[in-house]
């Protein structure tokens, strides 16, 4: 940073024909610019400027030098101003990770206000509901359920919880009757993520009071989508987070059930890899999903 200090003095010392106006310029006093000066020469063995009380000229030897150090100095002020811009203006690839129903609910119907933002910033989504490996996969960004990452090189950031619910259609209710205690759940036609801690296993809670049930599955799968469009069509109970359902509660298609009792809250979380200058793409995308996550209160998606 001296050598640059010492060029920029020079530089500016040229310019202005005046070592204190370049001082000024430069927010240094007449003394520190006048030492970087002297150093500069006594580094190069050569008198660039030579100056008396009333004036300074340029010798031979600092007219040439003036004409690469201007060079040298526009050329990093253009290396900065395009790294700037890069923050400022990412642009590039961007490879996102989530489960297709988070793509589907909550990235995918924000992503042309994120273009807009950051138009020179394409998006890659990869749909999959295990966890990729971040450096196998290329991926940036991975949105995950999971609050730990075995690896230490991974940030995770809280993203919000969303609960889990039982929940039927109406016609299922109708035909096969709406389970008032846990244990009925036992003779229901339950539709069973199958990727789930225990999937065949609820622990429901009631003030304080805990019930642990075994339950069949008339479908399991690991994907949401499959499992919510069974349950529309009338197959069975499902459990899925609230954010995977809401619309459909709220539209009567489908109707909680056992809603005095709680299944274990999912948490969910933005992760990517643990660098010592977080790319910009990645802050950019990570906080802007994070904003409009938590500025939607309908999304089934709470944070605190």
């Amino acid at each position: 940073m001296d050598r640059l200090a010492q060029v920029e003095v020079f530089v500016r010392t040229a310019g202005f024909m005046s070592l204190s106006r370049a001082a000024i310029s430069l927010n240094m006093s007449n003394a520190a610019a006048s030492r970087h000066l002297s150093a500069l020469e006594e580094r190069l063995g050569v008198r660039l400027i030579e100056r008396n009380t009333r004036r300074l000229w340029l010798t031979e030897a600092g007219q040439e030098f003036l004409v690469r150090a201007t060079q040298l100095l526009n050329e990093f002020d253009e290396a900065e101003n395009a790294v700037l811009e890069r923050v400022l203006s990412p642009s590039g690839l961007l490879k996102v990770t989530s489960s297709l129903s988070f793509a589907m609910l909550c990235i995918a119907p924000v992503l042309q206000e994120f273009r807009a933002l950051y138009p020179r910033l394409n998006v890659q989504i990869v749909t999959a509901n295990r966890y990729l490996d971040f450096i196998e996969a290329g991926i940036d960004v991975a949105i995950r359920t999971r609050e730990h990452e075995p690896d230490s090189g991974i940030i995770v950031r809280k993203l919000g919880s969303t609960p889990r619910l039982l929940a039927a259609a109406p016609e299922y209710l109708s035909r096969r009757g709406m389970p008032v205690k846990p244990a009925d759940l036992m003779r229901h036609d339950m539709l069973v993520y199958n990727l789930a801690n225990e999937p065949n296993i609820l622990n429901l809670t009631r003030q304080g009071r805990s019930e642990r049930v075994n339950i069949g599955n008339t479908l399991d799968c690991n994907d949401g989508q499959v499992i919510r469009q069974a349950a529309l069509a009338g197959m069975g109970i499902l459990i899925q987070p609230l954010y995977i359902i809401a619309d459909d509660i709220r539209a009567g298609s489908l109707v909680p059930v056992l809603t005095d009792w709680e299944l274990p809250i999912l948490n969910m979380n933005i992760a990517y890899q643990n660098k010592t200058r977080l790319p910009a793409k990645v802050k950019v995308f990570s906080d802007f999903l994070i904003s409009k996550i938590r500025s939607n209160p309908d999304n089934g998606i709470s944070y605190s």
